[in-house]
């Protein structure tokens, strides 16, 4: 059976870097394994391109416009309930190690009179987990914890400095051996001055072990959360020299593109980061590092891999991998995340079950649509919680898992932007009401509605690159798939996703009516005998336990007599 669920994320980790998805010259075979015991999800997408919004929607199996979480800095508002929330009243412990971004309701939480520091506000500041290790890495001096464990530990190991994670895990020497930050691209393909066994993702690893040795006999769920291979894009030896830029993919961009182009998508490819990107060179130095940092990625699976075969785990802990979103680098003259491209939407998704159901589908690729919303409701299946439909708005896998493809499963799958925060906005004139963008994407057809402005329609079937935005396009075909579209759009965005205090099931449950009726409650009954029939066809739903109740009910249904109303007039005072 399964116990245990261990929740791998990589940041920024492309789809296509792995070689089980197909990249030519970037083996990750401990990985391979992995999916040759499980299923890879060849279609698997996140529900926005930014780290802060996509996270909070496979943290709480919520869409963007469920959660609210928009972009990095906006909070998850107190109250929404995550995968932790829903697994621990089943017995299982939440736990993280590494990265959320997350940002605290801190608002919220003083409005409700919680403590930031007490066990629930802790909870609600880190996704429902329980921190074993908080470590964003990328931000510390953001105000979350002015010292994290990863920079005292490199002050223990001798890496001193009042930033070691910059000054040594995200740095390195230029040809005159002056220390350059790893912050500039430029340097993207020099070694990191810190050695491989103290960097970043092998001291998650080790954190992650250290949990699994103190776990206990309480089935966990475990997040372990890696900062890479998230900018700055250096690595240690000797993973900085394993690759060169022609070992890269080529990288997939055309001239069409720039040819009058949809105006937010001209607007985000002027951003500093896509400029950046769009030079000469910049990619062919970036990459070496990028892919240098998969590669240490891969090598750490491999050891986690291997101690939890020590120790027994693989026999009842699912294994799930999967990253926040991907990576332009390049691609389509961008840089970072800020469109739907399929560099950075679709997510490498692998799933291990050890439950013996799954054993029909081990080393298969699937090829149903899936969403990061998905793996909330997984792992509630996992522990025997029964669905809550009215909360999450994902759906389990484990049919999938267990080679059943439901009737009704998913035709697209949705993804939401909001580019308030953004140059792009500003560049616009546009209001942050209205900087929001959505994607529907049918497998085939790929449509973004974007306020106040055309849509854009891609056709991956014939254009699989994406080169070619179709939105004013008007071929009969073109036409059509915007329509349809833009109806599975809307039909979407009209789900009512707020009514999360009562279940769909208690509203259908013909008990609801009685209950109101059981309180005395007489509405639209045409006499005694309406009453009596209703009592009649509801039991055993009229239990008529209320004892102030009971008695008025069956008077009015026996029809028995009534207190004589008192006589016209004004009467005397008693």
């Amino acid at each position: 059976m399964t116990r245990n669920i261990l929740f791998i994320m990589c940041d920024q980790l492309r789809a296509d870097h792995l070689s089980c998805f197909g990249h030519p010259r970037l083996h990750t075979p401990h990985l391979d394994r992995l999916a040759a015991r499980g299923v890879l999800f060849d279609r698997a997408y996140v529900n926005s391109p930014v780290c802060g919004p996509s996270r909070m929607s496979y943290y709480t199996g919520r869409y963007v416009q469920s959660h609210g979480a928009s972009w990095n800095f906006v909070p998850l508002k107190t109250g929404e309930m995550t995968m932790g929330d829903h697994l621990r009243p089943l017995g299982v412990r939440s736990a993280l190690v590494g990265k959320t971004h997350m940002r605290a309701d801190l608002a919220g939480m003083a409005r409700l009179g919680i403590d930031p520091n007490s066990q629930i506000g802790v909870r609600i500041s880190e996704c429902g987990f329980d921190p074993y290790e908080r470590d964003d890495g990328i931000h510390p001096y953001s105000g979350h914890d002015p010292d994290p464990s990863y920079n005292a530990y490199l002050r223990q190991q001798g890496f001193d400095g009042d930033n070691p994670w910059e000054r040594w895990a995200n740095s390195t020497v230029d040809d005159e051996g002056i220390t350059r930050s790893g912050w500039f691209l430029k340097y993207s393909n020099r070694a990191a001055l810190v050695p491989d066994e103290h960097s970043e993702t092998p001291y998650i690893t080790r954190r992650a072990m250290d949990f699994m040795r103190e776990a206990g006999d309480q089935p966990w769920c475990l997040h372990v959360s890696y900062i890479k291979p998230h900018w700055p894009y250096v690595v240690p030896e000797p993973y900085a020299s394993l690759y060169g830029p022609d070992d890269a993919l080529p990288v997939a961009r055309s001239e069409r593109e720039r040819q009058d182009p949809h105006p937010v998508y001209a607007a985000m490819m002027n951003h500093r980061v896509s400029r950046t990107f769009s030079r000469e060179g910049v990619r062919d130095a970036v990459m070496p590092g990028y892919m240098g940092l998969i590669k240490q990625i891969d090598d750490q699976m491999g050891v986690l891999f291997a101690f939890m075969e020590e120790r027994g785990l693989m026999r009842d802990t699912m294994i799930v991998f999967t990253s926040d979103h991907g990576d332009y680098l390049g691609d389509h003259w961008m840089g970072e995340k800020d469109l739907f491209h399929e560099p950075v939407v679709r997510a490498p998704l692998i799933i291990y079950d050890p439950d013996p159901r799954a054993d029909a589908t081990r080393g298969t690729r699937c090829q149903a649509l899936v969403e990061a919303v998905d793996l909330a409701p997984t792992f509630l299946d996992v522990h025997g919680g029964a669905p809550v439909p009215h909360i999450i708005d994902g759906r389990s896998l484990r049919p999938l898992l267990f080679g059943q493809t439901p009737q009704d499963w998913r035709t697209e799958v949705v993804c939401e932007y909001d580019f308030s925060f953004q140059d792009s906005r500003i560049a616009l004139g546009t209001k942050p009401r209205d900087a929001w963008m959505r994607m529907v994407f049918d497998g085939r057809w790929k449509y973004v509605h974007i306020e106040h402005h055309r849509p854009m329609l891609y056709d991956l079937q014939e254009d699989p690159h994406e080169f070619e935005d179709l939105g004013a396009s008007t071929l009969a075909e073109h036409v059509q798939a915007r329509e349809r579209l833009h109806e599975a759009l809307f039909k979407w965005a009209r789900q009512p996703r707020q009514r999360v205090t009562v279940a769909d099931g208690t509203i259908e449950s013909t008990e609801v009516q009685a209950r109101i009726t059981e309180g005395g409650i007489l509405i639209g009954y045409w006499d005694e005998a309406d009453l009596a029939e209703a009592r009649q066809r509801l039991k055993p739903r009229f239990a008529s336990h209320n004892p102030l109740v009971k008695p008025t009910l069956d008077r009015l249904t026996t029809q028995q007599d009534l207190p004589a109303a008192p006589a016209e007039g004004p009467q005397p005072h008693a």
